[in-house]
């Protein structure tokens, strides 16, 4: 027994990164009574929703889950980045490719989303490619602080053997800091704030969402991203429920060549902070997307609707418009013939 709780517990107080400690943003508008905060109030949860959740999931066995191997694609990628491209790794990963430059999203390949290395959710399907097969990286960028989204041991990686800056909202680079990134390769952004890296500029938008890797939430900023070049432009959409601001960011930053929006983990006890596949859709049409890459589905299970529900829904939502539905590891180019097949249903 102390062995598991020792194997359980190692590493887990360096991967709550900066924790519960509070610093001073009050010059961000999202930042008030020492936390940041949603523009749009929370709407309630359905009475007694979070009365037995914990035993709920303790208990759902399987569902969620697939019920045989996850078909992966080994990625194909160029020697040179091209115009517009995305590859899939998984859950919010993304290796996009915009007019000759790489960014990677979220990048996660540790095997469980947790601060623990033996206690959490669990991969569902290997990583497709090593992190050794990156290419050189010219941005990293992060949505929030979440497990499933700012992964230690990756970080860790991406320091020592890519030269990259990281593109954060407020606050994560607290987290960093305390894992060794110089600050010269943290770049921190509030909403609506820009950066150029190269030939790239990246904003930061609105989500609706809230952060935190321990006890404390909402010491750091959660966000969606704009990534524009000089002609095309991806909007990225890392983990956020529905806000009427997708429809001021599409007027002001769109239209999009690519959407990359996450479809996965909803449920109607917690409406305000992941998108469900039609809302997912409607977002895609908000901010004048032209490709939706749905993302934030098949990797991790972390909810409870069956694991290709979010796909299956979002094909019923989106009779005109173009999807993407790569296994991980596939790679969409937008101007080419679009991966539809079904791959996920000999899985499910």
């Amino acid at each position: 027994m102390l062995p598991a709780l020792f194997t359980a517990a190692r590493g887990v107080r360096r991967s709550m990164g900066a924790g519960m400690r509070r610093f001073d943003y009050s010059d961000s508008p999202q930042f008030h009574d020492g936390l940041f905060h949603n523009r749009l109030p929370a709407t309630d949860a359905p009475e007694g929703s979070t009365a037995g959740m914990a035993a709920e999931f303790a208990t759902k066995g399987r569902r969620g889950k697939p019920r045989g191997p996850v078909q992966l694609e080994t990625p194909n990628l160029p020697q040179q980045a091209g115009e517009l491209a995305a590859t899939w790794l998984g859950h919010a990963t993304v290796l996009l490719e915009l007019e000759g430059h790489w960014v990677l999203t979220d990048p996660v390949w540790s095997d469980r989303v947790s601060p623990s290395r033996s206690i959490g959710p669990r991969r569902n399907h290997p990583v497709p490619m090593p992190l050794d097969d990156l290419p050189r990286l010219d941005a990293v960028l992060i949505s929030h602080d979440h497990y499933d989204h700012l992964d230690t041991a990756t970080i860790d990686w991406l320091l020592h053997q890519q030269r990259c800056p990281f593109v954060v909202p407020l606050g994560i680079g607290e987290h960093l800091s305390r894992w060794g990134v110089p600050d010269d390769r943290i770049i921190e952004l509030d909403w609506d704030e820009s950066h150029r890296v190269g030939g790239l500029t990246f904003t930061c938008t609105e989500a609706r969402h809230f952060s935190g890797r321990s006890l404390g939430s909402n010491t750091t900023l959660w966000a969606s991203w704009v990534v524009a070049g000089e002609d095309r432009r991806v909007f990225f959409g890392g983990d956020t429920g529905y806000t009427p601001a997708f429809t001021g960011i599409g007027e002001r930053h769109g239209p999009f060549d690519l959407t990359v929006l996450p479809i996965g983990a909803y449920d109607s006890r917690w409406p305000d902070v992941h998108l469900n596949p039609d809302e997912a859709i409607r977002v895609h049409r908000e901010v004048g997307g032209r490709v939706l890459l749905p993302i934030h589905w098949a990797t991790f299970d972390l909810a409870f609707h069956e694991w290709s529900d979010p796909v299956e829904w979002l094909l019923q939502e989106a009779a005109q418009d173009a999807l993407a539905l790569p296994a991980p590891g596939g790679r969409v180019d937008p101007a080419a013939d679009l991966p539809t097949a079904p791959w996920w249903r000999a899985s499910a």
